[in-house]
């Protein structure tokens, strides 16, 4: 049959219990999903002839021996096998993504350092050739630690697809909207909302609302996992049922085609004459997502002093140290503070994690000037930040009524590893060579006499 064969638009599953507008709610779910009626087996995953002629294919996220509950796989059942979908591959240059390991020798990554937003340009930019790294830590090779990135979308990929052989990718949105069309099905994407991308998944990604900005956090590690919650209990935080899963669809159509693979850092492209997006139906747990940071439920202290960031975890990707992430995405967002006789803005530290902030929109409390919506901000490993000037004032000398932190969003992408600047984030990005100098202000206060001082 050819489906829908000369549009784009691709045929998806109709409404169920327990979806919402196209989407199934849960995170890390076993679930199951058909575009088309019977196109899901039951009772067995591989049976000998699959209905309307469709190939079962199982796409492996973990090793298959992995512990049952750490185990994930997805089985799809496809107009054609995925082999069909690759040909022989030539390399390409997609000079602005860079892949750990990466140290360009004159760059200092030392330091802290912080980026007005990107320019907007009017530029023909797509997911591909609008992605520019700004960091990079790790080593992909032996799928430890990460890289980050913004993304400047002016226009859609057509009959382009790609995925990563490296990497997850956790997508940020600040400024317009995507469309994410997976093998798995469609992801509408827009600023306050993130979306998970897994490692191996093909996708093409279309423009509805533009010019595109955002952030990007690549994974070559552990998959991102909720983190545990300890003695907070089973609420709050991000809660599992807020993440929406898209459910099948798909598109049968006969056109030229590339499909571009990131491999070991590496880009290769090959030429199909098909979409290869024709999951008609697939079960499992390895999926795309998408979660509302607008659902993300604060936790916080409530007499005083007030807890380690880390309260504000939303995803974690562990590393071989318990306790230790690979990459913790962390979420300021709006929120009560009424702690007494506290000093309430994150306040001074040295970390043996690297921090890379990201502002979404609003004012971050520690940087009242400056870390603007669309800026990024890195403070590397031992490194010692803060609060600047005008912050510790005002926090130090404020009346401690209960005051609402609103119209705030920022987030942090944080590793065990010490990053490293690429030469775009040194040389091409707008960086404000006078970041360090914010606290130039900060005075001696000290005079060797006891009690308070002013």
């Amino acid at each position: 049959m050819n489906v829908n064969a000369a549009s784009r638009e691709m045929v998806r599953a109709p409404s169920a219990i327990g979806t919402t507008e196209g989407y199934m709610p849960g995170f890390g779910n076993d679930f199951e999903t058909e575009a088309l009626p019977g196109a899901l087996p039951r009772g067995q995953n591989s049976p000998q002839k699959c209905n309307y002629g469709l190939y079962g294919e199982q796409l492996s996220g973990t090793a298959f021996t992995a512990p049952s509950h750490q185990n994930e796989r997805t089985w799809c059942y496809r107009i054609r096998p995925s082999v069909k979908h690759v040909g022989r591959f030539s390399r390409i240059e997609l000079p602005y993504w860079k892949t750990a390991p990466h140290i360009v020798p004159d760059v200092v990554s030392m330091g802290q350092f912080r980026w007005d937003p990107a320019p907007l340009t009017d530029e023909k930019l797509t997911w591909l050739t609008g992605m520019r790294t700004m960091t990079t830590a790790g080593d992909v090779h032996t799928q430890t630690g990460m890289a980050s990135h913004i993304y400047l979308v002016t226009e859609s990929m057509v009959d382009d697809y790609f995925y990563s052989a490296d990497s997850e990718l956790l997508v940020v949105p600040q400024q317009g909207r995507l469309r994410f069309c997976t093998e798995l099905g469609i992801i509408d994407l827009e600023p306050k909302e993130i979306a998970i991308i897994p490692r191996g998944l093909v996708y093409r990604v279309e423009l509805l609302e533009g010019p595109a900005r955002g952030f990007v956090c690549e994974n070559y590690g552990q998959k991102f996992e909720l983190p545990g919650r300890g003695p907070i209990g089973a609420n709050c935080m991000a809660n599992r049922r807020d993440f929406k899963t898209p459910v099948a669809a798909f598109e049968d159509r006969e056109v030229p085609s590339t499909v571009t693979v990131k491999w070991c850092g590496q880009f290769h492209r090959c030429e199909i004459g098909h979409s290869p997006l024709d999951v008609v139906a697939w079960h499992g747990n390895y999926a795309p997502c998408k979660y509302d940071l607008r659902n993300y439920c604060p936790i916080g202290a409530i007499l005083f002093d007030h807890p380690d960031p880390s309260i504000f975890t939303v995803l974690t990707a562990p590393s071989g140290v318990p306790g230790t992430a690979n990459i913790d995405f962390v979420l300021f967002r709006e929120r009560w503070m009424v702690m007494e006789h506290t000093f309430r803005p994150p306040w001074y530290h040295k970390n043996i994690m690297s921090e890379l902030m990201g502002n979404i929109y609003g004012q971050y409390d520690a940087k009242p000037h400056g870390f603007v919506p669309g800026g990024m901000s890195l403070h590397n490993m031992m490194l010692p930040h803060g609060p600047d000037r005008e912050a510790f004032e005002k926090a130090s000398n404020a009346d401690l009524v209960p005051e609402k932190l609103d119209n705030t969003m920022s987030f942090m992408f944080e590793t065990r590893f010490p990053q490293q600047l690429t030469e775009y984030a040194a040389r091409e990005a707008p960086l404000q060579d006078d970041y360090v100098d914010c606290w130039n202000g900060l005075e001696k206060k000290f005079d060797g006499t006891p009690g308070v001082k002013p």
